[in-house]
């Protein structure tokens, strides 16, 4: 049934655009009445030489998502690991290659996290977000930073940044209150101000507790029971301060301090009933960061990116089996980092960069045999581009170097790597947004220090995890036409290849982190994107996303696990939406569905997790004034009440409810 509610809708813009472009007058004149006509340029994602995903502000809004994974969800290729709960951790992963190849940029500079190699994009807010985009390789701008070319996909977040010069106005505020389920309670407050025409500054706040008690269905066999998820509650903290400074020569300058902390019950595992936990978290994040961009002349321009970065955790876990019945362990991670890009274009086809990352990691952590690891790292990418009016070509080579050094041991040897990447599209078609687009790139990531150090799972002398990336595809823009405002599809096809893939293995009486593994993931990834205009002021607007692969082990044909899928990697996967536009209330639903998958790579039974589908609905109307405004949105998840796991033994929630307003003035 899902499999054709995703066909529906990408046969039903096309056959929409179909006849929209067959309706003519002929043969009479006719007098029209004056009509503004808008429309869509074409986007990042049809364009692009590599796959790119865009989600705007007012799509976020009218779908109802309350938080960074669920909007992640709706981008095809990508895979969220979700442990349930509103403070559960989740972690993005982009074509199966794992979390620790993806890198999230914040407002232009990337997230890190040296120790666990994988960022929580859960402790981000999405009431500030004003766009979210996914590459597949890195974006376009030439004056990104070696970090985005030496990722194998790209999570770039963008906050909100108000246009006040607009509205002829220099304060701008805005409040608002969230309210849900299981105790979820989250105010926000952010303030702007302009002092003149070239500086805008801003502050926000926000507070989110919940207590985390829901309701799930515990199957064991023939029997079933009614169970709640216990110490899931958390509470956290964020703040934000922003100056942007657009100086007299129109460099721009952007300068951001944010601050988070949190505590949260770590609910563990579910298992023959014993739902007890009492492991805690404690973290708190904090980072200063820099961006200034300037164009030399009509042929140099420059980018220089600066970042402060500290984050303290504290996990505890009251167990008998500990001495004094108590486990404590905290860490504190500490980076400096710069990155200084500069491009020439010495011709309107033909453009350079250069791009100089240095950054420098610690780890002091209280676990005994603790190494205390110091990390200096330096990436340099050299990146070229020739592009025409049909054709674009990108070709990028970025070289790692990483050395070590730790105060109780032996340090790892160092490691260094040259990174090389290629892609290309033309456009098929000179008067259609019709273009063959394809891209071909390699990636590896260095341990983190978890894989290196951590207690005795970590071993010293692992090898860099490589990764291989082909990508060949197709991307078409509609024109405006008749009732269809826009239509975006694009088909994609992938073949991944992941050597010395880093993994915990069993020894005789511990766990060992070793290079075990070789990974094929081959795919299909297809988007859709539609607008049709209806009578009386109304809209649909139709979004779809579907991915089909298979990710499988090929280490060992003498093993039993040799062509099995890899944990946690349905064959199907996808959502679609709907969204209806009136000046009345705008309703917006969506679907996602995932097929089986399995926890381990022993692909039997005992190991099958079900295909799922999960249905939402939201309700949003926006009621303006003179000099203000509100916004008020209620929206019911899961309304079909579907008991799933995304993780085996971490239930999700079932049906649950938010509403929100918000006013601004």
């Amino acid at each position: 049934m899902t499999h054709r509610i995703f066909s529906l809708f990408f046969w039903l813009s096309v056959s929409l655009g179909i006849k929209a472009q067959s309706d003519t007058i002929a043969g009479k004149t006719h007098r029209i009445d004056e009509v503004t006509v808008s429309a869509k340029r074409v986007s990042k994602n049809v364009v692009s030489s590599k796959p790119v995903q865009v989600a705007d502000r007012q799509e976020l809004e009218k779908l109802g998502l309350v938080n960074l994974a669920e909007a992640v969800k709706k981008f095809a290729g990508t895979s969220v690991k979700d442990y349930g709960g509103i403070g559960g951790m989740k972690t993005v992963s982009v074509r199966n290659l794992g979390a620790h190849h993806t890198a999230v940029d914040y407002d232009g500079i990337t997230v890190s996290n040296t120790q666990a190699g994988q960022i929580d994009i859960g402790r981000f807010p999405i009431d500030n977000v004003q766009s979210i985009s996914l590459a597949m390789g890195e974006q376009e701008d030439l004056t990104q930073s070696a970090r985005h070319l030496a990722s194998a996909g790209v999570l770039s977040i963008v906050t909100e940044k108000p246009d006040l010069n607009s509205k002829n106005i220099p304060f701008s505020l805005q409040t608002g209150w969230k309210g849900g389920s299981f105790g979820y309670v989250e105010p926000h407050l952010r303030m702007w101000y302009q002092p003149g025409n070239r500086t805008l500054a801003g502050i926000q706040a926000s507070w989110m507790r919940a207590d985390g008690i829901y309701p799930f269905t515990l199957v064991n066999g023939q029997l079933v029971t009614k169970e709640k998820r216990i110490n899931s509650d958390i509470h956290s903290w964020h703040y934000e301060a922003n100056l942007f400074h657009t100086f007299k020569d129109n460099s721009e300058l952007q300068a951001k301090a944010h601050h988070s902390y949190s505590e949260r019950g770590l609910p563990g595992a579910v298992i023959f009933y014993n739902s007890d936990s009492d492991e805690r978290l404690w973290d708190e994040d904090f980072f200063a960061q820099l961006m200034y961009k300037k164009r030399l002349n009509r042929w140099w321009q420059m980018a220089a990116r600066g970042k402060f970065a500290h984050s303290w955790t504290r996990y505890e876990d009251k167990d008998v089996k500990y001495e004094d019945g108590l486990l404590r362990d905290v860490d504190r991670q500490d980076e400096y980092y710069l990155s200084i890009t500069s491009s020439w274009q010495p011709s309107h086809h033909f453009s350079v960069a250069l791009a100089e990352d240095v950054f420098w990691n610690q780890l002091r952590t209280t676990v005994d045999e603790g190494a205390l690891p110091t990390r200096f790292t330096t990436l340099t990418a050299l990146s070229m581009r020739y592009a025409t009016a049909r054709f674009l070509l990108n070709a990028n080579m970025v070289g790692t170097y990483a050395k070590e050094s730790v105060k109780a041991g032996q340090a790892p040897p160092d490691k260094h790597r040259l990174s090389p990447s290629l892609s290309a599209s033309f456009r098929l078609l000179n008067d259609q947004s019709l273009y063959l687009r394809a891209s071909w790139k390699n990636t590896f990531r260095v341990p983190t220090f978890n894989d290196l150090y951590y207690r005795r799972m970590g071993t010293r002398k692992l090898l860099p995890e490589k990764a291989v990336s082909y990508n060949i595809g197709f991307t078409w823009n509609c024109r405006p036409t008749g009732i269809l405002r826009y239509a975006s599809m694009t088909l994609d096809g992938y073949f991944n290849f992941v050597d010395d893939k880093i993994v915990a293995f069993p020894s005789t009486y511990i766990w060992k982190m070793v290079n075990y593994g070789k990974v094929h993931i081959k795919g299909l990834d297809a988007t859709l994107a539609a607008e049709v205009s209806l009578p009386r002021k109304m809209s649909i607007t139709l979004l779809s996303a579907y991915s089909l692969q298979k990710a499988i082990e090929k280490t060992d044909p003498k093993k039993s696990t040799y062509n099995s899928l890899l944990p946690y990697t349905p064959i199907f996967y996808g959502n679609a939406s709907v969204i209806l536009n009136n000046p009345w209330v705008n309703v917006g639903y969506s679907v996602d569905y995932s097929g089986k998958r399995y926890s381990s790579s022993m692909n039997t039974e005992a190991y099958k997790l079900e295909p799922y589908q999960e249905h939402s609905i939201t309700l949003s109307r926006q009621f303006k004034f003179k000099h203000s405004a509100l916004k008020l949105q209620a929206s019911v998840k899961n309304f079909t009440n579907e008991q799933y796991d995304i993780i085996k033994y971490y239930p999700m929630p079932g049906r649950t409810w938010n509403i929100s307003g918000t006013f601004i003035l």
